[in-house]
């Protein structure tokens, strides 16, 4: 997790302490496939990266509990395990990994600062940002008790262990329709739990949403609570909350899937860098270069379409490859 801190507040909060500066040549703030890939190719250039992992190392994966669709694993592989396999290969080549928490930057100078703990000052060449989003949560403790258990906010990833059974998608948008209709194509019923009476969804997405004959459309429900013993086995609902038609309902599900969006992880760092209205980091198209030379974004901190492992990689190592490229021009 990331947070903003005002930086004139934070120059005043360290005027009278001892801050120390480290200088490196490559930074990584955050982990995950994306941060591992980029260490992993900065790396093997000689670019002796740096990794700050921040508050969960190996990113959202670690809480997947089996991954089947990520290339080299045939028999699949949990995510923790995963994320430890990436990170040993980093390491393998040198790479300087770390915990701590990136808190604010200062990318106005050429030679770009990264806060750590609020203590220590960390200025680099090139910075790889790899801070991932946050799938947001309705924030009921039914959530953290079933994680990886029957909770999931990925059907892409995780839809294809509810193949012939029922399921919940929460969500009236066009993430929660896509994901609906996705897990329809897997699952024998699909619940979408609507709180309003109506999708905010794109007419299109609308259309095939009501037309697709196993999606059940539940308007005006809320979830109150999951149930089951060890997985997720029912939701219960209420129906018209805060109405005189108000009553609570029981569905039988064995997956409920959070779909009412990310939060990506980049508030530290837009006052320099340039993100869309959610906060999705802007790269220019092809790169993953920001607008700010010598500061490159991948995984999903900059990913609002695809969010899986295997593209987050993929960005990963366009990061480190743009980064490589641009020392190497600064230098020549």
């Amino acid at each position: 997790m990331f947070k903003v801190i005002n930086i004139d507040d934070m120059k005043a909060e360290n005027t009278n302490q001892d801050v120390e500066v480290e200088k490196v040549k490559c930074l990584i703030i955050g982990s995950g496939p994306a941060g591992y890939t980029a260490a992993i190719y900065a790396a093997r250039a000689n670019m002796s990266p740096v990794m700050y992992e921040g508050l969960q190392p190996g990113g959202q994966l670690t809480t997947t509990t089996e991954v089947e669709n990520f290339p080299g694993y045939p028999e699949g592989v949990t995510g923790p395990v995963m994320m430890e396999d990436l990170k040993a290969q980093a390491v393998r080549f040198g790479t300087d990994i770390r915990w701590g928490l990136a808190t604010k930057v200062d990318f106005s100078g050429p030679v770009h600062k990264v806060w750590i703990d609020e203590t220590k000052v960390v200025e680099s060449e090139v910075v790889i940002l790899a801070t991932g989003a946050t799938a947001k949560y309705l924030g009921i403790d039914d959530e953290k008790k079933y994680a990886g258990s029957g909770v999931s906010a990925c059907a892409t990833c995780d839809g294809f262990f509810y193949r012939g059974k029922d399921v919940a998608v929460v969500g009236g948008g066009d993430t929660a329709a896509e994901e609906a209709i996705y897990l329809a194509g897997l699952v024998n019923k699909v619940y979408l739990i609507v709180r309003r009476n109506e999708l905010r969804a794109s007419k299109v997405m609308q259309d095939r949403v009501l037309k697709t004959k196993n999606i059940e459309v539940l308007w005006e429900h809320q979830t109150k609570a999951l149930t089951g013993d060890g997985v997720v086995e029912g939701a219960i609902l209420w129906k018209k909350k805060g109405t005189s038609e108000e009553e609570e309902v029981s569905i039988k599900i064995d997956g409920f899937f959070l779909a009412i969006g990310h939060k990506p992880n980049s508030d530290f760092v837009k006052d320099f860098i340039d993100t869309d209205e959610v906060g999705y980091i802007k790269t220019i198209p092809g790169t993953a270069k920001t607008n700010v030379a010598g500061v490159f974004a991948c995984g999903d901190v900059q990913d609002s379409q695809y969010r899986q492992a295997v593209t987050a990689a993929g960005s990963g190592c366009m990061a480190a490859i743009d980064a490589e490229r641009y020392l190497s021009e600064k230098h020549s």
